[in-house]
């Protein structure tokens, strides 16, 4: 067989290995700002699109911050404002390939035949014992509830 196409497989599957556990063998952007060239020409331009970027950044992630406890996707919404903040300033893209690498991590891990097979255990338990309690509820109290709406 042609030794450059075996090659090309045992490239492609490191590539896909890697990208599957977050390591360094893919490529990854390169770190710094993705201002457009004519604002980067700028020093004074420059810094102030970094400000305008941190302030909605910020925005948005305290608006996140008020959806962990208020209804809302809070998680979500932090990490889009860790994005927004990631077109600019490099603290704000390692920040995000430590998380990206970290979700891939715990993704791999609970696909897991022996996690997976534990976390159903896990369930099923808890289940049970939930329903358990319930129907020692019910059978000690019937079905009445413990507080009285018609007051």
């Amino acid at each position: 067989m042609n030794a450059e196409s075996d090659e090309r497989v045992k490239v492609a599957e490191q590539a896909d290995a890697g990208a599957a556990t977050g390591e360094p063998g893919r490529e990854e952007r390169e770190l710094g700002s993705r201002a457009p060239g004519f604002i980067k020409a700028s020093k004074a331009l420059h810094l102030s699109w970094q400000v305008g970027v941190f302030i909605v950044g910020l925005g948005v992630v305290i608006a996140g911050v008020l959806m962990l406890v208020l209804p809302g996707p809070g998680w979500l919404v932090i990490f889009g404002g860790m994005a927004i903040w990631a077109t600019e300033f490099v603290w704000a893209q390692l920040v995000l390939r430590w998380t990206k690498r970290k979700v891939t991590e715990a993704a791999q891990r609970a696909l897991d035949p022996k996690v997976r097979r534990r976390n159903v255990i896990l369930t099923t338990v808890g289940l049970v014992i939930m329903a358990v309690l319930a129907g020692i509820y019910v059978w000690k109290f019937g079905l009445a509830m413990p507080w009285k709406i018609g007051e």
